[in-house]
């Protein structure tokens, strides 16, 4: 064990210090720590501190690494775990964390700063869509604050900080009051809309694609899938395969998000024979076009063969909404639909999770399921039977 030495400064004062081993750092190179105190005791004191906690595994060793270069790390270490285009999200909304805190070693973090940081994002975090500056949408602001988090959360095990600044962070209250009002949800469509755009869409070249976007698939599975992965004869087809877009501008090919999103699905009928009239339909563009046809071996192609992506079928569904004078709504969107409608005629949870391509049939219906009115008028019809009534539901 190190002696504690009495030093004196140039000012003339009397003080005392020591080394104390602190382990060793990850690349296996030895950590010591000078301590410096007025006393000797209080030398004593810090010494066994950090003897004390190197013994328990919970040493907590000094950093100048910022908030930002942390997140940046952090980055990196979930490429591990995620595709580049969530990479990229993450990125992007942790963006506002880097320009308010950025600059503040992790270590000097505090839950005040942290919850500053989130409510000036509410406030002024906007960057596009409306005017820079203006509020943020409260949804937007808690996918930073997850985030932030999860990153700090890995601070913590990495043993950077001692317990993670935005644990008990919170959007508040008035901030979730306020953007309900300025951003009332756009409801999914009931299932007489969705009925209605079905009808409307019968003759239109891409109905087989959006029938298979009403059915519950991602934008992203619908223009990814490929003939291959159809059995027309067996009516199944399989979600192996997805295009998606970075920045509303480059493709990205790949393989499902998750194992759960690989499924094999079942073809309900008329969009098995919509799939069979569109598989012919190519081959007649296939033939009139020649050599000038491109086989690419995708469903959801133009007349030339050429694969369309998320933003040519989202703006293709846009334009009929609008043609049809419908509520115009997202595509992605028509999962809610879909799945709520399975949801309220019976289909069980374990079934609808594994029909939407996810792990925790919690989730599904946490997130995807929406009751309407209509969806309750049986309640209703019930309380009459309740109330010795014999009315029934109004047509």
């Amino acid at each position: 064990m190190a002696e504690i030495k009495k030093i004196t400064l140039k000012s003339g004062k009397t003080r005392y210090r020591t080394v104390v081993d602190a382990g060793y750092d990850e690349g296996g190179k030895r950590v010591q720590v000078t301590i410096t105190r007025d006393t000797k005791t209080e030398v004593k004191a810090e010494r066994d501190r950090i003897q004390h906690q190197r013994a328990a595994g919970t040493l907590i060793l000094p950093s100048k690494i910022t908030v930002g270069e942390w997140l940046d790390q952090w980055l990196e270490y979930k490429r591990r775990d995620v595709e580049e285009t969530t990479i990229r999200t993450y990125r992007l909304a942790l963006v506002h964390v880097h320009d308010r805190i950025g600059h503040i070693r992790l270590q000097e973090l505090t839950e005040d700063r942290v919850q500053d940081c989130i409510d000036d994002i509410v406030a002024n975090g906007r960057r596009k869509g409306g005017p820079a500056g203006t509020r943020l949408a409260v949804s937007t602001a808690e996918g930073v604050l997850t985030r932030l988090r999860e990153a700090l959360k890995r601070a913590v095990v990495r043993k950077l900080i001692p317990e993670s600044p935005a644990q008990f962070v919170r959007v508040s209250l008035a901030d979730k009051k306020a953007d309900r009002k300025a951003r009332p949800k756009v409801k999914p469509w009931t299932v007489a809309e969705v009925r209605t755009f079905i009808a409307g869409i019968e003759r239109d070249r891409l109905h087989a694609a959006l029938l298979l976007s009403l059915m519950g698939l991602r934008p992203a599975e619908v223009v990814g899938m490929r003939w291959s992965d159809v059995d027309l004869k067996l009516a199944t087809l399989e979600t192996a395969n997805t295009r998606t877009m970075i920045g509303n501008v480059q493709v990205l090919e790949k393989d499902a998000k998750t194992e759960a999103g690989e499924r094999v699905l079942p073809l309900p009928g008329p969009v098995l024979d919509a799939l069979k009239k569109f598989r012919a339909l190519q081959a007649r563009e296939k033939l009139a076009a020649g050599e000038g046809y491109t086989d690419s071996g995708y469903v959801v192609v133009d007349q030339l063969g050429m694969p369309r992506n998320t933003r040519h079928l989202r703006e293709h569904a846009y334009r009929l909404m609008g043609e049809l004078g419908m509520r115009r709504v997202r595509l992605y969107d028509a999962r809610h639909s879909c799945l709520s409608y399975l949801a309220v005629n019976g289909v069980p949870d374990v079934v609808l999770a594994a029909w939407a391509g996810h792990t925790n049939a919690s989730f599904t219906k946490r997130k995807y399921v929406t009751i309407d009115v209509e969806d309750m008028r049986a309640a209703a019809t019930a309380w009459d039977s309740f109330h010795g009534g014999d009315r029934k539901a109004p047509v």
